[in-house]
């Protein structure tokens, strides 16, 4: 489908991200959000009548890890607050990443279930160096698909 001049486009550079569950944390905006992908193992049934014949079905959902990148600002203080929250307790967060147009127009959003920290790192600090000093998130979920099956 081609694009018209009504079409809202997603611009890779304008996307927050933000934490909810008993508390709300906007971790706000950052420059690179790597790893938001879904993948299926496929699992294939072979027919004993059918010759040569196959089916196949999705079978287990794998999400990636998504590393966030940016440089240091005022916000890395509220990333700090949220690390705090989850050092030594769990609390279950959904997290959502949000992609903006030009217009600050919001174009869609990807919730993460079951959220959690599992990593943060700051480059080095060098005095000799003429560099902005970029902070990593990478965050661990449970996917952003709405493919859970509960049994009742």
């Amino acid at each position: 489908m081609g694009l018209t001049d009504t079409s809202s486009i997603g611009l890779a550079n304008r996307f927050v991200v933000s934490m909810s569950g008993k508390s709300e944390y906007d971790l706000g905006s950052w420059t690179k959000a790597e790893g938001l992908d879904v993948a299926w193992d496929i699992a294939e049934y072979r027919m004993g009548d059918g010759g040569n014949d196959r089916l196949y079905f999705p079978g287990n959902t794998k999400y990636t890890n998504v590393k966030l990148i940016r440089g240091v600002s005022e916000e890395t203080e509220k990333v700090k607050q949220w690390l705090n929250k989850n050092s030594w307790e769990m609390e279950v967060f959904a997290g959502s990443i949000q992609l903006y147009t030009t217009a600050a127009k919001k174009v869609t959003e990807w919730t993460l279930r079951d959220v959690m920290p599992a990593k943060w790192s700051i480059t080095s600090f060098d005095a000799g160096a003429s560099q902005v000093a970029m902070e990593t998130l990478e965050l661990v979920h449970r996917g952003f698909l709405e493919d859970e099956r509960k049994l009742s």
